[in-house]
């Protein structure tokens, strides 16, 4: 068995995500290297996802999170600044939820209780991704999977969460570590003008747009998202 030499790294899904969201950033960067997916499931609130993260994360460890994932690193770095060696945060935002989106996610998980989390994610396609990936039947297929797999209860947790979260803007001024911001150039949900908010905040941080990706742009051009992961944890 190889020794792990390399630092761990920590990789948090986003809303309705599971370790499929990395799949091919986890076979690229997991030589050398422990990698863990966080569960972001089983609590209803920021602090209580960041506390059972780091519960079982290492003592160090490189952080990346897209969307509510970005979320749950900028709650993670509020609670154990020391412990994040390295931060990426990918397709998210640094603001709090507006009275009206807040709402809306209420209206979604009201629609998932019945209809459940896979018509729910079918539902938010169109805005989770790129519309060329909409033809892509097996990207699609493992998008609404990862929906089965995180279940109603799973996406009333995590929308309560993503409802109560903070604003995060004050918290970027006091980031310290190596910070990469990754966007999808067609990202409707966290477009490029909330990623050049992050890198704007975060002093010595870089911006790195994926062509062709929306939302998810680690599913969509994992290559892309890929190289720029492995530059940042080799730097």
């Amino acid at each position: 068995m190889t020794d792990l030499i390399r630092e761990p790294l920590v990789l948090v899904p986003g809303l309705m995500c599971t370790a499929d969201l990395y799949r091919d950033q986890i076979a690229a960067l997991q030589s050398g290297r422990e990698v863990i997916v966080a569960d972001h499931t089983r609590s209803d609130s920021m602090a209580g996802i960041a506390d059972g993260v780091l519960a079982t994360a290492p003592p160090m460890f490189a952080l990346a999170g897209l969307s509510m994932g970005g979320y749950v690193a900028f709650e993670i770095l509020r609670r154990a600044p020391h412990r994040v060696t390295r931060l990426a945060l990918i397709d998210t935002s640094a603001r709090a939820d507006m009275p009206d989106q807040s709402e809306r996610r209420r209206e979604l998980v009201e629609i998932a209780r019945k209809r459940g989390a896979r018509f729910v994610q079918k539902m938010l396609l169109p805005m989770l991704v790129a519309p060329r990936v909409i033809s892509d039947v097996p990207l699609v297929e493992r998008i609404l999977v990862m929906a089965d797999e995180t279940g109603v209860d799973g996406f009333a947790n995590q929308q309560a969460a993503i409802i109560s979260r903070p604003d995060n803007r004050p918290l970027l001024g006091q980031i310290r570590c190596p910070t990469l911001v990754i966007v999808g150039a067609e990202d409707q949900l966290t477009p490029l003008k909330l990623a050049e908010e992050i890198r704007g905040g975060i002093a010595g941080s870089r911006l790195v747009v994926v062509p062709g990706a929306g939302h998810l742009s680690a599913m969509e051009e994992p290559a892309a998202v890929t190289a720029a992961l492995k530059t940042w944890l080799d730097d």
